[in-house]
């Protein structure tokens, strides 16, 4: 039996999640909290928390410090961040600060169903139309570029490794990957482990990262 913790400050939506997750895990414990005071109380009180379910923009939070303060004093508890924000940078920088996935508030039901079960089957869930979607904000490209792998760490990677890594950018889980591949999941995994080592990251986020402004093309044609 799972054990949630919903911390929002709209009653109707901490509600309309709540039926999502009941339809889904009947059995499911749900806490609430309306502020991030009050999660991190019940963080403190429930250690043995599957998950919880922060909104991005209640009262305490201030942005993504609330996040990284709640992952400082309950760092064994799985976030993942709820929000109408769909920015690119914004969903891949709560990644890198210890959240576990980006649920964006005006996914279907479905789509919110199959995030819920990613996240509490231990994977990483991102919205894969933002992840997609490009930005002309120059800002955000320059990031891009910093973040840029080295070409000569691309070549390493053998073609079905490449677009392995082009699916994880597009916020596709291993399972996803396995599927539109046709390959094992258990292959998935050890490609991601490859990856990983090969161009020098210590985790999926960081790949995915790296990999936000690849031309996958021009290194598929090779």
């Amino acid at each position: 039996m799972y054990k949630l913790l919903i911390a929002d400050d709209h009653p109707l939506f901490r509600e309309a999640i709540a039926d999502v997750i009941r339809a889904r895990y009947p059995d499911a414990e749900i806490l609430q909290s309306e502020n991030l005071e009050g999660a991190q109380a019940l963080a403190e009180e429930h250690d043995d928390l599957d998950l919880i379910l922060l909104d991005l923009n209640m009262p305490g939070m201030y942005g993504l410090n609330g996040l990284m303060q709640l992952r400082n004093e309950a760092p064994t508890i799985p976030v993942v961040i709820i929000s109408a924000e769909e920015d690119k940078n914004i969903v891949l920088q709560a990644m890198t600060y210890g959240a576990v996935g980006f649920i964006i508030k005006s996914l279907p039901r479905d789509r919110m169903t199959q995030a819920l079960e990613q996240v509490l089957a231990g994977q990483v869930y991102l919205p894969s139309d933002v992840i997609r979607a490009s930005s002309d904000n120059s800002r955000t490209r320059r990031r891009q570029d910093e973040n840029q792998i080295p070409p000569e760490m691309l070549n390493s990677l053998t073609r079905r490794q490449l677009l392995v890594l082009e699916r994880m950018a597009n916020g596709e889980s291993n399972k996803q990957i396995a599927y539109n591949l046709c390959i094992a999941e258990t292959t998935v995994k050890a490609h991601v482990s490859a990856i990983l080592r090969k161009l020098n990251v210590h985790n999926r986020i960081q790949a995915v990262l790296s990999a936000g402004n690849i031309d996958f093309n021009q290194y598929l044609k090779r």
